[in-house]
């Protein structure tokens, strides 16, 4: 049980993959974070990204670190979590080719590599619901997509071909793009605005 305060503490699981990225742009909205790689260090943090990288790895290593099952279990107690891209894989239910299970606790079906090998990598300006402010300006990087959700599931953001780029379920928010390789951080605000409203309501 974290401390609320008036300035959630974003954790940002460092394993693997782009987390000094997502603490450059955690800082440039003036949020303290924490790097989490330990049992310890998630139950510091009132909310936790999963950066992008390899899922596969990902997920090695949070069995290897002892965290699957303790990151679970916070998710399931109301811990906020935004995962991108690699992260997005991970919370999902339902996941192609992936060799270990995902932490599974968001009701929709993803694909891995959707768009092919890294050379496939595109950008796209996308809607995305909940972010005032025009386009948000997308990065796609060996990127999933996904390819159903549940009935408890909102789309955000879809590509114009309707192939869903951004969901959220409660406070579980996943992107397939990466909002932290550019300068808008319109995506890192709406999350830490989750996580401030997930610790008033815990408080209440």
């Amino acid at each position: 049980m974290t401390t609320v305060s008036a300035r959630p503490v974003i954790g940002v699981l460092a394993l693997q993959g782009d987390f000094r990225e997502h603490e450059v742009a955690l800082a440039a909205c003036g949020a303290p974070s924490l790097q989490v790689r330990t049992v310890a260090q998630l139950h510091a943090v009132d909310g936790l990204i999963i950066p992008g990288g390899e899922s596969t790895t990902i997920a090695r290593l949070l069995l290897a670190f002892e965290l699957m099952e303790p990151l679970r279990e916070r998710i399931r107690s109301g811990l906020p979590v935004w995962g991108t891209c690699a992260g997005a894989i991970l919370l999902a239910k339902e996941v192609s080719d992936l060799d270990r299970s995902p932490i599974a606790v968001m009701d929709m079906n993803v694909e891995r590599n959707a768009f092919g090998r890294q050379i496939d990598s595109f950008e796209a300006d996308l809607d995305v619901a909940g972010v005032e402010g025009g386009p948000v300006h997308a990065v796609f990087i060996r990127a999933p997509v996904i390819r159903g959700v549940g009935d408890g599931v909102e789309v955000l953001a879809a590509l114009p071909d309707g192939r869903i780029v951004a969901a959220r379920q409660g406070w579980l928010l996943a992107t397939a793009f990466h909002p932290e390789l550019t300068d808008d951080r319109r995506l890192h605000e709406l999350f830490i605005s989750l996580v401030a409203e997930a610790a008033q309501s815990e408080a209440a």
